[in-house]
């Protein structure tokens, strides 16, 4: 992607030179001040080509004095190239209010040569834009953007020149015309480039983007903030999350599992920081398959009709809730165990008792990534179950 956009700049740099020589050919010619002024405007762009071109062969390198890059030397280009149309602005307008006035002689097939200062601007532009916001380019959009202005003030040329070949003095008139077109695109070129030199967030889109993928995870238990900025085209991620499990290995793999879902989720992501800590637990919430109402325990996950779910102070292991929900997925024919293992995971499930030993099914890798424990028990009943929690309870709260 970067040599081609090196090549974007080469082309653009030829294209302006093709049409500075044309423009000025013609205004020779004619005697037209709009088409001089024209041609100082493409001028101008001349200068804004290679500083572009500059910009994206600096802009990916890093040294040990920029170990981060120096990316946002594209949206230094972006206020250059600013400032630049600004300067054909003011050149334009004092032309046409102070400049010498002189006989405009357009012969017919000069504005061939016009219409060919529309027509190539205005292709140019729009293959540069697309481009550009596949890349996230600031450098291209921008000088797409300009060919954008030029094809807007170039059509106020050719009606100018064609209003002249008829014998009507508006020459001054179409120059001064194309000044307000120059202004407001080089106004919103130095908007968007401080926003991104002063660090000004990633647009809310992008952010919403990145929290859906991160919430779609099992493991993530909250995000508590989610902050962005843009550098050049690249885009740089802070992440704060708090995450089910204790297990820092777990907790590792989670992120690296993140960051590459927001890589492969949104373009352009050169950097992503996630800091993770584990879920802070008044309470624990125990998982039981059962076969029926009277609290008989299933022997297997998928194919349970009922669960009954436990929820013990973690501290001191007294009983806060206790509930039975039917299963919702137990007619499946296929993945019922997955899904039933995403319905605990959502419910909050801690600690899931079994009868089947799940290693190496796709239920225990869903538990597993959200941090839930799984225990192999014999027990037959819910209610031997809850004895034994009360038994644990009762020798982590003793005295030691």
């Amino acid at each position: 992607m970067d040599h081609t956009l090196e090549r974007m700049g080469v082309f653009s740099l030829i294209i302006n030179s093709g049409l500075v020589v044309l423009k000025l050919g013609l205004a020779a010619l004619s005697g037209s001040l709009a088409l001089a002024a024209s041609a100082t405007d493409s001028a101008v762009d001349i200068i804004g080509s290679v500083v572009v071109l500059v910009g994206l062969v600096i802009s990916k390198r890093k040294t040990k004095t920029f170990p981060f890059g120096l990316y946002k030397v594209e949206n230094v280009v972006s206020i250059v190239i600013a400032l630049l149309i600004f300067v054909a602005g003011y050149e334009i307008a004092k032309e046409a209010i102070v400049g010498a006035s002189g006989p405009v002689s357009v012969p017919w097939w000069a504005l061939v040569g016009v219409g060919l200062t529309v027509i190539v601007p205005l292709l140019w532009s729009r293959y540069e834009l697309r481009v550009g916001r596949a890349a996230n380019s600031p450098s291209l959009m921008a000088e797409a953007r300009h060919y954008q202005t030029d094809v807007l003030s170039s059509l106020i040329v050719f009606a100018s020149v064609a209003a002249s070949a008829l014998g009507l003095a508006l020459d001054r008139w179409g120059a001064l015309l194309i000044v307000p077109f120059i202004a407001k695109s080089g106004w919103d070129l130095m908007s968007d480039g401080m926003k991104v030199l002063l660090d000004a967030s990633l647009d809310a889109e992008t952010l919403g983007q990145v929290r859906e993928i991160i919430e779609s995870s099992p493991g993530v238990a909250e995000v508590k903030s989610v902050v962005g900025r843009n550098s050049g085209r690249y885009r740089f991620l802070q992440v704060d999350i708090v995450v089910r499990t204790s297990d820092l290995e777990k907790a590792h793999h989670l992120s690296e599992q993140l960051e590459q879902a927001i890589r492969d989720g949104v373009s352009n992501v050169e950097r992503v920081v996630i800091h993770y800590e584990p879920q802070s637990k008044t309470s624990l919430t125990y998982g039981v398959p059962l076969e029926d109402h009277r609290g008989t325990v299933s022997d297997h996950l998928g194919k349970a009709s009922y669960f009954a779910l436990v929820e013990l102070g973690a501290e001191d292991g007294a009983l806060l809730r206790q509930e039975i929900v039917a299963n919702p997925h137990q007619t499946l024919e296929k993945q019922k165990g997955l899904e039933v293992a995403r319905m605990l995971v959502d419910r909050g499930v801690d600690v899931l008792f079994l009868k089947e030993d799940l290693e190496g099914k796709g239920p225990s890798y869903v538990l597993a990534d959200a941090g839930v424990e799984t225990r192999i028990t014999e027990a037959r009943s819910l209610e031997e179950i809850l004895t034994e929690l009360e038994r644990e309870g009762d020798q982590s709260s003793a005295p030691s």
